[in-house]
């Protein structure tokens, strides 16, 4: 049998073997390699062509070219068909049916506590307020002194503080800001009225009512002629806003270091309406904010004539306005996470 005899067998068994598979591995791998390899049936015949007389050598070299040629347009042809298959068969098993309906897409909401300082804010930019934010890392000067608490005084006990250095620390309150703020402010250009929104921190054992980091809103208003009356209006206002008309407001004597005369302010008891009941044990009435008059030590602390310009300062906290307007006993509630809890407040 002569080498053209011989190519020629071996393209009809090879298109034959690349006609009936099936596999794709087959073809990339199996026969291409076997037939067109460097140890395939191809090269095995060429071998032969040394022994041919020189002029048969050219006419068996280019019909070997033709096989070779023939072989490969027949493996690609193949691959391709089986690629498209192997395609159409993953998206039929893929498909997507189109006319079903689609997913419900979670849309997020403002958490609880953030939406109530919103409304803090909106409520108090439309009085004429500024709303000013502060460091939270702080100095002892701004957070205790220039508030009216000396290093000795003891009212510091009251608050247990995480001190970074002797004189940094993490503010155990937003009243700082007000003392930056009084520092600066030009009194002949209108009244100074603001509000200080922001995370504060204590050394609290984390229980249902008390955690070492949480929530405050101060506020102050200094200017010549303001009445503990300017006061007791601006907080009337506000708890009005955030828990409605229904809920009448009164002040008790109490005491804070950078207010005198200092109150606490006590909102009619959601629970019972003001008839007594085991949520205001039995007073009617559910405590909610500190304020009171400011201190003169603490204007003349920041520059300001005492004895011209006087206000009022408050503080309030955020958290125990949503744990009061919304029945929620635990605070640390709103800090899990759970969206299940915190989509009730949507």
């Amino acid at each position: 049998m002569s080498l053209q005899d011989e190519l020629q067998s071996v393209l009809k068994e090879g298109l034959e073997k690349i006609n009936h598979s099936t596999d794709l591995k087959e073809i990339t791998n199996d026969i291409k390699v076997n037939l067109l390899g460097k140890k395939g049936e191809i090269t095995k015949v060429l071998r032969g062509i040394k022994d041919l007389p020189n002029e048969e050598k050219p006419l068996v070299g280019q019909y070997a070219n033709k096989v070779r040629d023939e072989i490969q347009t027949a493996l690609a042809n193949k691959q391709e068909i089986l690629e498209n298959e192997a395609l159409n068969a993953k998206l039929s098993a893929e498909k997507i049916d189109v006319t079903l309906p689609g997913s419900t897409t979670r849309v997020g909401h403002p958490h609880v506590i953030q939406s109530i300082i919103d409304q803090i804010c909106d409520m108090f930019m439309g009085m004429g307020y500024e709303v000013l934010s502060g460091p939270e890392v702080e100095e002892d000067k701004y957070n205790f002194e220039m508030m009216n608490l000396p290093k000795d005084h003891p009212a510091r006990d009251m608050q247990d503080t995480f001190y970074i250095t002797k004189e940094i620390l993490m503010r155990t309150q937003t009243s700082p800001m007000q003392a930056r703020t009084l520092e600066k402010h030009d009194f002949s250009k209108g009244p100074l009225k603001m509000i200080s929104p922001g995370v504060v921190y204590r050394r609290d054992t984390d229980d249902p009512t008390h955690s070492h980091q949480f929530h405050q809103v101060e506020g102050i208003v200094i200017d010549e002629n303001i009445t503990m009356g300017d006061l007791k209006g601006t907080l009337e206002f506000l708890t009005h806003q955030l828990f409605g008309d229904k809920f009448d407001v009164r002040l008790r004597p109490s005491y804070f270091p950078f207010t005198e005369p200092s109150v606490e302010a006590d909102i009619t008891c959601f629970k019972c309406n003001g008839k007594g009941c085991d949520v205001c044990k039995n007073t009617g009435w559910i405590e909610v904010l500190g304020a009171g008059m400011v201190h003169p030590n603490v204007l003349e602390m920041a520059g300001v004539d005492s004895q011209k310009y006087g206000g009022f300062a408050f503080g309030l906290g955020p958290d125990r306005f949503a744990m009061l307007k919304y029945g929620v006993d635990d605070i640390r509630d709103f800090y899990l996470n759970d969206v299940r809890f915190l989509s009730q407040f949507n």
